[in-house]
């Protein structure tokens, strides 16, 4: 098993790839740092930012499905492509909304920047196996997912001096020009056998493309690792989507501490989800496929007891010790899920594998986050950070009994 530098300096596609991931991921901070600050600056209205983040997040659940079918077709490469160039000027279209009194054109451009990006975040997964080699998988899956990480702390730190000292209108240019690069990158990728993946033989028609969705939700259903890895994903949502509330909430009204108590939570899980993905990485090198079970029970139950504690702490220090726990237990099964997917979907499937997978987390988190809305209206912080956490708790003894009940076998190479 290869190093991460080994990987970058002697994998030019990886190499490609990762440029294009690092540099159009901090392009979308910009973005949302300063489409944000600007809904803030406008209107001050708590609804309108909840209108662009549900105009964000339902059309990438929409798009899942779409995605997923087009990549298992066509040429993954173009598509991942074409989904820059069009994220690129609908980015670009952000400056007209800096005149723009009422919020209409913010959440249109919204919806078409993230029904679009699912084309090229799951096709990003999809070809991984096709550009790193059997050695480097493990590698190239560890840095791929850490680098979200690390991008979503640089990328918010800029994104801010970006808005506060360039306007915005640089924020949203810088955001366009960063998926022009992004394309440019994947378009120096190459590989001898192409990017179409590759599909069995099926005599007769072709199938339609509900048919063919369907076709992967059946060979999802039908493993039972795949269905264990889906339920892990909707343990994480419910509560991953209550914490887009609960860190303003328990900034602001918990602890007393303003943006500064908000920035500070976001802070330590940024820490907790590098130093996951990196012991994630380390312990994905050697270990067996019934250790691999057994760490993902040990890393979700660290997750969902550590975000209870964090609801409870009465200590604001103490509680950022927690939060960043409980983010190192969720990385460290993010990577090693991932993992196992990429290891063993047929690469006639993968596509709409991780597509769907990423539609079910936005579905499940849209739940959660108008669940933590709703009833922050009735109960406080702590009371849904709890339920939130024991979610993430009964998900790892859900997981453990399937594991020590044989549920869980591995696939079949």
């Amino acid at each position: 098993m290869v190093s991460l530098a080994t990987l970058l300096r002697q994998n030019p596609n990886y190499r490609y790839t990762w440029m294009a991931q690092v540099v159009s991921e901090i392009g979308d901070y910009f973005n949302n740092i300063a489409v944000f600050a600007l809904v803030m600056e406008k209107s001050g209205s708590g609804l309108v930012v909840t209108g662009v983040m549900l105009a964000r997040a339902i059309p990438a659940v929409l798009a899942g499905p779409i995605a997923g079918v087009l990549l298992d077709r066509l040429d993954r490469k173009k598509i991942m492509i074409a989904s820059d160039l069009i994220r690129a000027v609908v980015a670009l279209g952000f400056v007209f909304t800096i005149h723009q009194p009422r919020p209409w054109l913010l959440y249109a451009l919204s919806a078409l920047l993230m029904f679009a990006s699912p084309f090229f975040t799951a096709g990003r997964a999809a070809i991984l196996p096709t550009i790193a080699s059997t050695e480097e998988l493990h590698s190239a899956n560890s840095l791929t997912q850490t680098t979200q990480w690390a991008t979503l702390t640089i990328g918010t730190l800029l994104a801010g001096v970006s808005a506060a000292k360039l306007g915005y209108d640089w924020a949203f240019i810088l955001n366009s020009l960063s998926f022009v690069f992004s394309a440019w990158a994947i378009w120096q990728i190459a590989t001898p056998g192409g990017f179409r993946a590759h599909r069995a033989h099926r005599a007769g028609a072709p199938n339609r493309g509900w048919q063919e969705y369907r076709d992967g939700l059946r060979y999802m259903g039908g493993v039972p690792l795949m269905m264990g890895i889906a339920m892990i994903s909707v343990g994480w949502s419910m509560g991953g989507g209550a914490a887009q509330i609960l860190f303003a909430l328990f900034g602001e009204q918990v602890f007393h501490r303003g943006a500064s108590g908000i920035g500070s939570i976001w802070g330590f899980a940024g820490i907790g989800l590098l130093l996951g993905g990196a012991i994630g990485h380390w312990t994905g090198r050697s270990v067996s496929f019934a250790g691999y079970k057994r760490t993902i029970t040990v890393s979700y139950l660290l997750h969902g007891a550590a975000y209870m504690l964090f609801s409870q702490a009465e200590s604001y220090s103490a509680a950022l010790v927690f939060m960043m726990f409980s983010r190192v237990g969720m990385a460290v099964t993010s990577v090693l899920n991932n993992a196992q997917m990429l290891r063993h979907t047929p690469d006639e499937f993968r596509g709409r594998v991780f597509s769907t997978m990423e539609s079910i987390r936005w579905s499940v988190m849209i739940v959660s986050m108008a669940a933590a809305g709703i009833a922050s209206q009735y109960v406080g912080p702590r009371t849904i950070g709890l339920v939130a956490g024991a979610c993430g708790l009964l998900t790892a003894l859900v997981w453990a009994w399937m594991d020590a009940s044989g549920r869980l076998p591995e696939p079949p190479k």
